[in-house]
This record gives structure tokens, sequence and C-alpha cells, in this order.
């Protein structure tokens, strides 16, 4: 393992993701950037080395396992290795997604990308984080995936969304179980809340900029030996399951 810390940011070529490998690269880590869009992903990296940070390009599709454990090669190869595993990627899908006309393909391709690419990755990179001195995964959750929020009247956890919403309640039940197997291990995982950010996501209606809503990854990223795990937090503490 290298002496710089290293992180992988998946969905790193823009908003959210983008500034939370700028965070981590301003912090003096190399950063991983982690995209499916070769264009964007290159462009991206220009834009932090341009800044400073060191940082180097993971082509990445989190639904195609050989995609995954490609780059897994190339953080091992380029990183030295991986200290904190940052799962960004996400979409929300077709917008028409009421539970009695929603189209099953939709569905299955949003948790395929926000569920089941969590899970190939974090699986694809778990040797090299167990090697780390002081692993972290951080998985970008939402508030719109907490089952309390979203009974309550005075909370605005967004539009119905049958396959966004429950994929990110999932994504936390998901968060919890590797917490469970990973417990002692050293590695921290938690589930973070970017809250509503301005990004492609929401058509760029959020009121947050994607700088304040790397936020809470990067605090996730860099808690210390005793922090949390399994929790699910956002700028604000932890938000109710």
């Amino acid at each position: 393992m290298s002496e710089k810390r290293t992180a992988l940011v998946t969905g790193a070529n823009k908003g959210i993701g983008f500034e939370t490998a700028r965070g981590l690269g301003a912090l003096g880590w190399k950063v991983g950037v982690g995209a499916r869009d070769d264009q964007r992903r290159r462009e991206a990296v220009a834009r932090l080395q341009d800044e400073g940070v060191d940082a180097f390009e993971v082509p990445l599709d989190v639904t195609d396992t050989e995609s995954v454990m490609h780059a897994a090669e190339i953080v091992e190869r380029h990183g030295g290795g991986l200290d904190v595993l940052v799962n960004n990627a996400g979409i929300v899908g077709d917008l028409d997604q009421m539970p009695t006309s929603v189209d099953l393909d939709v569905f299955t391709g949003v948790l395929d990308t926000n569920v089941l690419g969590v899970v190939r990755v974090t699986n694809a990179m778990l040797p090299m984080l167990r090697r780390s001195p002081a692993p972290r995964i951080v998985n970008v959750s939402s508030s719109a995936g907490s089952l309390t929020r979203q009974q309550d009247p005075q909370e605005n956890t967004g539009p119905i969304a049958v396959a966004y919403s429950p994929s990110k309640t999932l994504l936390n039940a998901v968060t919890v179980q590797y917490a469970r197997e990973l417990e002692g291990s050293g590695i921290l995982i938690n589930a973070v809340c970017p809250g509503f950010v301005a990004t492609d996501l929401n058509g760029h209606r959020g009121t947050k900029t994607p700088q304040e809503g790397a936020v809470s990854s990067i605090r996730a990223a860099t808690l210390p030996d005793d922090g949390p795990t399994g929790t699910f937090f956002d700028v604000d503490g932890v938000v109710p399951w």
C-alpha cells in the first residue's frame, strides 16, 4: 500500500461524486474517478489534476461485473491499494414511477444500479480495503429512502417513486447487513444523505450545491477509527430509517 491514502468514488465525473473526489483530493488523497462515460471521466480527471489533485481514471460501469473487476485491477495498479470506497453512482430512472403503472424494466434497472451495483463494487474492492489501516465505505443514499420520513406528513421526501425511493431503502438495509458482517474488521460502512442537491438527477431543482452535497460523503470517508458503522446520517445528524 502506498503511503498516500487512496479513494475510489463511483459516478465521479460530475455532481456530488465529482465534488467528493475534489474534496478528498484537497486533503492530499489519491483519487480514482470512477465513471462509465469516457469523455466525461477524462475531462473530470483533467479538471482535478489542474487543481493539483492526484486523480486517475477508472472506467467503471457498476452494472457490469467484468467492468467492475477490471476497475479493481486499475485501482490496485494506480492506487497501490484502496482506503476508501464511495459508492456514489446512482440513477432515478423513468419519471413515471407510480406503483400501479411503473415499467418493471425501469424498476429492475434502478435496482441494478443503485443496489446491486453497490454490492458488485464493494465486494470487488473489499480485498484491498481489508489491507488498509483505516478502511471506510460510504454508500450515498437519500432521505427519500427513509420509511420514517415518508410516513411523516411534515416531511418532503419527493414525488411517489416506486423504483427510486425503495432502492435507497434497500441500500440502507444492505448497508446494515455489511456492517453486521464486517463488525470487528476495522471497516466502517455507513449510508449518507447529501440532501436536496441541484444535480442532473433532479433536473437541477435542488436547493444545495454539489459541493454542499458532498460534505456528508467526505465526513463518512474520514471518520476516526472509533466512528460509527451501520448508520445513516446527513449534515444535521442521524437520519431515521
